[in-house]
């Protein structure tokens, strides 16, 4: 078996991509930054190239308005780079949980004309790794038509279902991109710390936890030094985890699914992350349909689902994905783990936001805003923290609800919540307390 293709420039390998075709773009902390740039650089010929990707980091050329005759965005998550172009007239969301989106490859409902995917050095066999980020892109690369790939020494090689062989590249270009330097830690307010720590409160050792985007899942681990014997099966981690493996907090030792490693689909961080991934046996990268499946996540038991909310009403609907009709990001797993965690011997689902906005308009609404998504419904709803306290909605009335979410909203907005509260369901406290 031949195990060597000869690298080509980026400009060379964009060739294959044609008018009209459909195209995957690698994501996360895997975003294939060279190619996109020759993309932008050789696309005078190109007209109506449908991109489809997660999310991307980085900036985002191909996504500006001048390109909008040559490149439509039909996304399955609205990341910061082309919200522009999705709440424009050059983009669209598919709504999908991510376990889901697979199966929009292998059923033929998206079939993918070219994958563009960033990945490890081919090992002595010819093997690369698609390295941070396995989640969709394994089973974008397995069913696309074509598949060009940038190669970079810099991509961690992941152990798991991320594994490519060259002789499947219609072509390779040679790269030394930085990964995306993504520090969450560094994003944490006073209100997130407190909010870290009160969830913390929550779990208990021997936890499986599932972490979502942003500053507070990293306030959370900060938090968990206390703890034994902790489990991660996420959809994704940050740098926070690895204090926490070297000081033994996290050892994996009483899952029941993957005993022993950390289970995730892709990972966000810095170098510092990168390093401490690539080839270790301790960590295992799978595709998102199966670490998402809620019948895997319910097999371990205690499971800690973290998700974060835009907003959430007062009988309990969660909105994460979008401001009224603007898109701002995605379904992505949260209903994937929230139902998991319920599911589970002792789970529990938790959803963390701060009480308010930086102007201070409360995050605990009586209504979502007008065309806002629901992304987890009220019946999917137990724990809501922020950084005034936790509420316990399962098994509640709405009545009840609407006064246990009112006691960690924001002072400020107290009053407020209250008399909605009296105007929706009246001032009889008959079995509401």
């Amino acid at each position: 078996m031949n195990n060597t293709l000869p690298y080509v420039s980026a400009a060379e390998a964009v060739k294959h991509i044609q008018s009209g075709d459909r195209v995957f773009v690698h994501g996360s902390a895997a975003t294939p930054q060279c190619l996109l740039k020759a993309l932008a650089l050789n696309c005078d010929h190109l007209r109506q190239v449908e991109i489809i990707a997660v999310s991307t980091l980085g900036e985002l050329e191909i996504a500006k308005p001048q390109f909008k005759d040559r490149f439509y965005f039909n996304s399955l998550f609205v990341s910061e780079n082309i919200r522009g172009a999705v709440n424009g007239e050059n983009g669209e969301y598919i709504p999908i949980f991510l376990s889901e989106i697979s199966k929009l490859f292998e059923k033929g409902i998206l079939p993918i004309d070219v994958a563009m995917i960033h990945v490890s050095l081919p090992d002595k066999h010819g093997y690369c790794s698609l390295g941070t980020s396995v989640d969709v892109a394994k089973s974008a690369v397995k069913h696309a038509k074509k598949i060009i790939a940038q190669i970079n020494p810099n991509m961690p090689r992941t152990l798991g279902d991320g594994i490519v062989h060259i002789n499947q590249f219609a072509a390779m270009v040679e790269c030394n991109d930085v990964l995306p330097q993504v520090r969450y830690s560094d994003r944490i307010a006073e209100s997130e710390k407190i909010i870290g720590t009160k969830i913390a409160e929550l779990v208990d050792d021997r936890s499986t936890l599932q972490l979502g985007i942003g500053a507070i899942p990293d306030a959370v681990l900060q938090s968990l030094t206390h703890c034994k014997d902790i489990g991660i099966h996420t959809e994704m981690f940050s740098d926070g985890v690895i204090d926490l493996v070297k000081s033994g907090v996290i050892t994996n030792a009483y899952k029941k699914k993957h005993r022993g490693k950390t289970v995730a689909a892709f990972a966000i961080g810095t170098d510092k992350l990168y390093h401490f991934i690539d080839d270790n046996p301790s960590f295992a990268f799978l595709e998102a349909d199966y670490v998402n499946d809620t019948r895997v996540i319910r097999a371990n038991p205690n499971v800690v689902a973290i998700n974060s909310a835009i907003e959430i009403d007062l009988t309990g609907q969660v909105c994460a994905d979008s401001i009224g009709t603007y898109q701002f990001s995605g379904v992505g797993g949260q209903m994937d783990f929230i139902r998991g965690a319920s599911l589970s011997e002792n789970g529990k689902p938790i959803i963390a936001l701060c009480s308010a906005t930086k102007k201070g308009e409360s995050k605990i609404v009586p209504h979502l805003k007008t065309g806002a998504g629901v992304v987890s419904t009220r019946a999917h709803v137990h724990y809501v923290v922020t950084e005034y306290g936790v509420a316990y909605l399962y098994g509640k009335n709405l009545h009840q609800r609407a006064l246990e979410l009112m006691k960690i909203a924001h002072p400020a907005n107290q009053e407020m919540l209250e008399k909605e509260i009296i105007a929706r369901f009246g001032s009889n406290q008959y079995r509401v307390s």
